[in-house]
């Protein structure tokens, strides 16, 4: 493997849970961040889930040209290359169509959130993976915006989930892009679980990133189809104005009762800088062999 040039400023560990469960980053790779092992799992791909948010618990600012992660994070550089190691472990990549209309010139590559780490390749091919994610996106409407990078870009695998009536109308939106692959997966609403099953099955995806937005990450952990979060948690303190589009947190659509609230449990805990960087897993919520 090539020599990792590994985050602008490295990663200080202040805790790390060794259970000895699963495969472990290569040495070069863990030595700019930590071991995170990924356990085998059994029937679905292991789902990993990644945000940053405010001191507040905010995703977004949520204002016209300014919605995207980047500036919950201050863009720092560390959560860039985070986001990269993630994507490059990752057999496919998840978002929902809101995600998508909010970020249409996105890639969800490592190359295109954190250019010129030549490690990001290397572990892919290390880890029998393809070159790149496959690319999926969640819709229940069909409103995909047909100008977004992930359908120009015909080099991108693609494939498009959502209802009956959603997926007809991206087939429409859509016409004459060749790469892109359709899965109708209910009448009112998106079977996770088969959406799950099918990855494995059909395109072989054991690793399963998803990265937003709130409410696909509320339906997924509903379901119980989450097994660990990464969470860079930024200094910045964001707010939610009375009177101006509501500012999502980090699971929105869905409530937990008090004795049925999913419990996490810390695996790691770094830090760069101001922002913490939290990695923490849900105790029986994987199908692990």
């Amino acid at each position: 493997m090539s020599q990792w040039r590994g985050p602008e400023t490295p990663f200080s560990v202040l805790f790390d849970d060794q259970d000895g469960r699963g495969v472990p980053l290569p040495r070069a790779a863990a030595a700019h961040y930590a071991p995170w092992p990924i356990p085998p799992v059994v029937e679905r791909p292991w789902v990993y889930v990644n945000f940053v948010a405010s001191l507040d618990g905010r995703v977004s600012f949520n204002l016209p040209g300014v919605v995207g992660g980047g500036p919950v994070s201050d863009f720092n550089a560390n959560d860039k290359w985070l986001m990269g190691l993630l994507r490059a472990r990752a057999d496919a990549v998840m978002v929902g169509d809101n995600t998508l209309r909010a970020e249409p010139e996105h890639l969800w590559t490592p190359e295109y959130i954190c250019p010129g780490e030549p490690g990001f390749a290397d572990l892919r091919r290390a880890e029998g993976r393809r070159e790149t994610p496959l690319q999926v996106i969640v819709t229940l409407s069909g409103k995909v915006p047909a100008e977004a990078q992930i359908f120009e870009d015909s080099a991108q695998r693609v494939l498009v989930a959502g209802t009956e009536s959603g997926v007809g109308a991206a087939q429409a939106l859509l016409a004459g892009c060749g790469h892109v692959e359709y899965l109708a997966l209910g009448r009112d609403s998106v079977d996770l679980d088969l959406l799950l099953a099918r990855l494995t099955a059909r395109h072989a995806v054991h690793t399963l990133l998803c990265e937003g937005g709130p409410t696909l990450h509320g339906s997924l952990l509903g379901a119980g189809l989450v097994d660990e979060e990464f969470i860079t948690l930024s200094p910045l303190m964001i707010g939610n104005p009375a009177d101006g589009p509501a500012r999502p947190g980090l699971l929105e659509g869905i409530g937990f009762a008090p004795a049925s609230a999913p419990r996490l449990h810390l695996a790691g805990l770094l830090r760069s800088g101001e922002h913490l960087f939290l990695r923490s897993r849900y105790r029986g919520a994987a199908r692990v062999g």
